[in-house]
């Protein structure tokens, strides 16, 4: 794993880029961190994803000023659905298709804030998108997801913020005809896949990593993503 910087239309951001073992080349992975964009969290997840084969990118949204300063800015933009977050995700994309490792496929995986990016920006020229919790959902959902590219979403039962996300996204892919797999855990809520600190804390609030789950949802993610990936 190794510290990269990346090439946006607003300037240069940093990102970790993992790199799988073997001979390539390989599809590759945008990894959308969380709200808390903790670090830590962040290296373990690059790691999981490109060890099951997969050049991965993970770009700090919080590059221009840190996480306290940009929050309420990637937000906004998360909301707006355009702005420099926006063009920091597709920059990590395009960074990765120059790579000679990468065989010219890109899926886009993210969590919580950055599942809800995975779903905005799966029609963007990716060749498929998981969100993990990424609830709320985006509003305008259908319009949103014109000509999205196959989706493998996981949820937690338990996760106070995705009351009825499930349902409304599987409405929504099966009407578009989107190949999807759409997953609920019904012992998990929300940010099961994210090692945070404070766990015994944020289990109360319906917060907290799951190991059944996350194993159950990436085992599902990799196996979506060689299928399509591969046939791109």
């Amino acid at each position: 794993m190794t510290n990269v910087s990346i090439e946006t239309p607003d300037g240069p951001i940093d990102a970790l880029l993992s790199l799988p073992h073997g001979a390539g080349p390989r599809p590759g992975v945008v990894v959308v961190h969380d709200a808390i964009g903790y670090r830590p969290d962040n290296e373990a997840t690059s790691a999981r994803i490109a060890a099951a084969g997969f050049v991965t990118i993970t770009p700090n949204l919080y590059s221009r000023g840190g996480r306290a300063r940009c929050v309420t800015r990637v937000f906004r933009e998360l909301l707006s659905q355009r702005g420099r977050a926006l063009d920091d995700i597709l920059a990590a994309r395009d960074h990765l298709l120059s790579l000679p490792q990468c065989s010219g496929s890109v899926g886009v995986v993210g969590f919580c804030m950055g599942g809800h990016f995975a779903l905005v920006l799966s029609p963007k020229g990716f060749g498929a998108s998981a969100p993990f919790y990424g609830t709320p959902l985006p509003r305008h959902l259908s319009e949103t997801l014109d000509g999205a590219c196959p989706i493998v979403a996981s949820f937690g039962r338990r996760d106070p913020i995705g009351i009825g996300a499930p349902a409304q996204l599987r409405k929504v892919v099966e009407g578009k005809g989107i190949p999807a797999d759409i997953k609920v855990y019904p012992h998990a809520g929300h940010s099961f896949a994210n090692k945070l600190p404070g766990q015994p804390l944020i289990r109360i609030a319906g917060f907290g990593y799951n190991d059944a789950a996350t194993e159950d949802a990436y085992q599902r993610v990799f196996t979506f993503f060689n299928e399509h990936l591969a046939a791109r």
